[in-house]
């Protein structure tokens, strides 16, 4: 351990499980106080008392859904009343409910899209923001994006515009809130390895007819690296663009997915 956010304190929200909850060990491994928020409760408690068992106390878990503003509002008027001002805010919450051709989404999955991916991000930014202002705190954001935001993406259209949108907001909110000591930066991971990029392939193969693996390899053939990227490789980007090591990058979208073709 490092302590590079030792005294930190540290809201990761998605934090349940997958990447947030990497994010969550990670950021505990290196001295944060960790709240970590999610819809379901039983799941963020387990996910917390995991990784309390190696940085004991070092994460506490708060149900949330961060696509209501009410509710973000709600969970930092607690978060400062029981543990202080947040530090460090990762907006990692997100939702994907419509796999397919643009001009087939339904309302319904469109505004649920646009709710948690979009207005939860920027709730949580403002609610971080304001109290890290009010009390004259510098401080760190940063927004999980994805690569699929910086190009054309086929069957993921809706979610794309989504995270092209979080991409905007991070680049001027940089500028608003540089001079209070405030950073904004995203990152933008490509495939991720799990059940969700499992998923898209599988959609992505039953369109076309053809078998998983072949999706699969074509996935991994657009990567320099040939591999997915970890939970763990967002993690430590994210520790390095919320600590002192990231303390003069602002405003960027920083690609994680082992891609040269995404720097342009």
């Amino acid at each position: 351990m490092s302590n590079r956010m030792q005294g930190k304190l540290a809201l990761v929200t998605g934090g349940s499980r997958g990447i947030g909850a990497a994010i969550a060990a990670a950021f505990a491994a290196e001295g944060a106080r960790v709240v970590i928020a999610a819809r379901k409760a039983e799941e963020l408690e387990a996910t917390a008392a995991r990784i309390n068992g190696a940085h004991p106390g070092a994460v506490i878990a708060r149900a949330c859904h961060t696509g209501q503003p009410e509710a973000v509002k709600e969970l930092f008027a607690w978060i400062e009343r029981e543990h202080g001002v947040v530090d460090v805010a990762v907006n990692n919450a997100a939702t994907n409910p419509h796999f397919g051709p643009m001009l087939t989404v339904e309302w319904p999955a469109w505004d649920k899209t646009f709710e948690v991916n979009l207005k939860g991000y920027f709730e949580v930014t403002r609610q971080t923001a304001q109290r890290l202002i009010a009390n004259k705190r510098k401080g760190s954001i940063v927004n999980v994006a994805s690569v699929v935001g910086l190009r054309g993406s086929p069957m993921q259209g809706v979610y794309a515009m989504t995270k092209a949108a979080v991409i905007s907001m991070t680049q001027t909110l940089a500028v608003e809130l540089g001079g209070a000591g405030v950073r904004v930066n995203a990152i933008c991971p490509g495939a991720v390895a799990g059940d969700r990029i499992d998923r898209v392939i599988a959609g992505k193969a039953k369109v076309r007819d053809v078998p998983f693996d072949i999706v699969r390899d074509e996935f991994l053939g657009k990567t320099s690296l040939k591999r997915f990227v970890s939970a763990d490789d967002i993690a430590n980007a994210i520790v390095f663009l919320s600590s002192k090591l990231g303390a003069n990058i602002d405003g960027h979208a920083l690609p994680i997915d082992g891609d040269v073709q995404s720097l342009g």
